[in-house]
């Protein structure tokens, strides 16, 4: 296993991982796999930006050559808000979990979101009642702060968020 910053050469792999993701998981993600099909291979690689000054990374799980699993961060551009980040986008496939493989995804993200100057707190949001996702953040040191109602429209029915936040630097 091996755990590295995706870059834009990887658009293709990361791309097809996230479509698999949103119709596996319709309930866990915002968009859709429809949403995200139709955006061209551009879109793809401009996430995986790999620049300094990105404003946000995507990391990847690997499993020999293949991408078994991804989550991002997103950095927050406006001047009030630049300490923080948002965990976004994490998927790992059926046959990789269980192995830990998330937990590493998670924490390395942690980690740069630490090293980026002036990120103190990462922020989250998932799926009221996806146990398994709030378990494995809790346990990477997120804590719940509240739930929005009614986040989501998924077939007529309507999902709630949890949302959760983690230090990762002194809070002054």
């Amino acid at each position: 296993m091996t755990i590295r910053r995706l870059l834009p050469a990887d658009a293709e792999a990361y791309r097809a991982l996230m479509l698999e993701g949103y119709a596996r998981h319709p309930d866990a993600f915002t968009s859709t796999a429809t949403e995200r099909e139709a955006l061209p291979l551009s879109w793809w690689e401009k996430r995986l930006d790999a620049s300094p000054a990105a404003e946000q990374v995507v990391f990847g799980v690997f499993v020999g050559d293949v991408l078994a699993g991804a989550a991002g961060l997103q950095f927050q551009a406006r001047e009030k808000a630049r300490h923080k980040a948002d965990l976004f986008g994490m998927y790992v496939v059926p046959s990789a979990r269980g192995a830990g493989f998330g937990r590493q995804l998670v924490l390395a993200l942690l980690d740069e979101a630490a090293a980026r100057e002036g990120v103190r707190v990462v922020q989250l949001t998932v799926t009221e009642g996806n146990a398994a996702a709030q378990t494995l953040y809790a346990h990477c040191g997120f804590t719940p702060f509240g739930v929005e109602p009614f986040a989501v429209a998924l077939g007529g029915v309507y999902l709630s968020k949890v949302h959760m936040w983690c230090a990762v630097a002194a809070l002054d």
